[in-house]
């Protein structure tokens, strides 16, 4: 069952188009993962979600509810954590999840309960009483994804839960994020720029960019695309030697840069031996050769031709759309 659905969504901003016609969906139960550099679309696909920002065409329903024509039903069914901090620092954590239980109507007993509940699943339950601006940075963005989940959202949207955490943080985040996704039946729609971070939580991905998605699958299928294994090399004439290995039918897909080529290939250390033979009998020097399983950061690449770092710098030269700043009516 598909628990959000878009057709053709699209959001301009004057000149700029911030997401492109995308169409995807997103099963009940899973993790769902919007992979991309910053500035590609993500925050503004989610905000268009979650009803904060008005498509400019296209269409959308979560939960089964139109995005449009049904807002405050949709707002019913989510959870959302953004980016920026949203806790109230002078309430204590207990306080800020009473606060957001009463606004969505939740009875005396209900909140107690749930405050319990939540504050048990992210390890806070003996920082209940502590006053959120004496938080630590992790502890803060542990108590947002609570309060996500006090009114039982059909669906939790974390805009990059771990922006800014150290990596002790973040892994610890990942394992809470599993642990609520598993224990409490949310689905859960992430946006990410970390490789790693999508790896080990996402069931599938979308890989976006520049406003449009450029593939959605499995993260196991996403890698098996670039190949078993992932060889990669740098040579003194690289035009010529990718001439010639494009003659071979082991190599499942080859990708030329700057300056080192990939190759996708079974049983990669097999190959290396091949592959400096074909390169000395066209007298080309080997500068290095190394051979690894495929990760995100190549199928990334083989999808966009550059590396998430490059896309980063690249999309910093864009305009950013303009930020949101209303109140959800």
């Amino acid at each position: 069952m598909d628990i959000i659905k878009t057709n053709n969504l699209t959001k301009n901003f004057d000149d700029l188009t911030a997401v492109d016609t995308i169409s995807f969906s997103v099963k009940k139960g899973e993790i769902f993962g919007f992979l991309g550099p910053n500035g590609a679309g993500k925050t503004t696909t989610i905000k268009m979600l979650t009803t904060l920002l008005h498509p400019t065409k296209g269409s959308a329903e979560v939960a089964g509810f139109d995005i449009i024509g049904a807002r405050d039903k949709v707002r019913r069914n989510i959870g959302v954590v953004f980016q920026e901090p949203a806790l109230d620092i002078e309430l204590t954590g207990r306080e800020n999840l009473e606060y957001h239980a009463r606004m969505y109507g939740l009875s005396r007993d209900k909140r107690k309960t749930r405050i319990e509940d939540v504050l048990n699943l992210v390890d806070l339950e003996d920082k209940k009483n502590v006053l959120v601006k004496n938080y630590s940075g992790g502890m803060k963005r542990r108590l947002e994804i609570a309060r996500g989940l006090m009114h039982y959202p059909t669906v939790l949207f974390l805009d990059e839960p771990t922006l800014g955490l150290d990596a002790q943080t973040r892994r610890a985040i990942w394992n809470y994020i599993g642990k609520m996704n598993k224990e409490e039946g949310t689905t859960i729609f992430l946006t990410t720029h970390y490789m790693d971070e999508a790896d080990f939580l996402c069931d599938r991905i979308g890989i976006i960019d520049h406003g449009s998605i450029l593939v959605i699958d499995s993260v196991t299928n996403l890698k098996n695309s670039v190949g078993n294994d992932v060889i990669t090399l740098s040579c003194s004439d690289m035009v010529k030697l990718v001439k010639r290995l494009e003659e071979e039918s082991w190599i499942s897909n080859i990708e030329q840069h700057d300056s080192f080529v990939t190759l996708g290939v079974e049983k990669g250390e097999e190959k290396i031996p091949v592959i400096i033979e074909i390169a000395q009998s066209l007298n080309i020097r080997i500068k290095s050769i190394s051979v690894r399983k495929p990760t995100l950061d190549d199928v990334f690449l083989h999808f966009t031709g550059r590396t998430m770092r490059d896309q980063e710098a690249t999309n910093t030269t864009r305009s950013a759309p303009p930020r949101f700043h209303g109140r959800m009516r």
